[in-house]
């Protein structure tokens, strides 16, 4: 990624695709004996547009919408989204909805770098483009040491932030949460009346 000449939509997707297929796999296996059938993999498109409106974005179909995976760890393919394929399926695609034109980009890091560090270079860019206007952020916070979270803190954009994971992380700031659950759940075609 050639991060100096990057150029961002008003609205910003990072996301770890790793750690988010991994909470995919997790609320898979949770809740597939509780509603008492088979899941199918976790529709890529909607869980995305789900985030969206659980970040507060009203419908707007002249919506440009950058999102940015961030994978890594040898993996090149995700095991409970579809389409799956980060490389040849998702890199350089993109698709339209109500919510406005989602193009769709994905980055390994280099050499020793790790998927945290690519994840904060990315931050880091997000917080000098003034062009940004909106941010969803979906980190490992597992994996992750904390790096990308200071580099957060110090942010100094204006751009409305929203965070997703399953876990409010401590000292948000003025960052705004929201639980990642359940736009996986929309994702996995889980109705509500399903779950008792």
């Amino acid at each position: 990624m050639e991060q100096e000449k990057m150029k961002f939509s008003p609205c910003v997707m990072l996301v770890d695709a790793i750690a988010l297929d991994g909470v995919v796999a997790d609320v898979a296996a949770y809740f597939a004996p509780v509603i008492g059938r088979k899941l199918p993999k976790a529709d890529l498109a909607v869980l995305l547009e789900c985030l969206s409106l659980d970040a507060g974005w009203l419908p707007d179909a002249d919506r440009q919408v950058q999102v940015l995976l961030v994978y890594g760890n040898g993996r090149t393919q995700l095991a409970h989204c579809q389409p799956a394929d980060l490389s040849n399926e998702l890199d350089g695609k993109a698709f339209k909805g109500e919510l406005g034109e989602f193009a769709i980009s994905a980055y390994q890091p280099s050499g020793m770098a790790t998927r945290e560090a690519l994840f904060t270079e990315t931050l880091e860019l997000l917080d000098e483009a003034s062009e940004t206007q909106r941010w969803i952020l979906v980190p490992d916070l597992q994996e992750y040491s904390g790096q990308w979270k200071k580099r957060l803190d110090k942010r100094q954009s204006k751009a409305e932030c929203t965070l997703f994971a399953m876990m409010r992380p401590p000292k948000m700031g003025s960052v705004r949460f929201e639980q990642l659950g359940f736009a996986v759940l929309r994702a996995l075609g889980i109705r509500a009346n399903e779950i008792k």
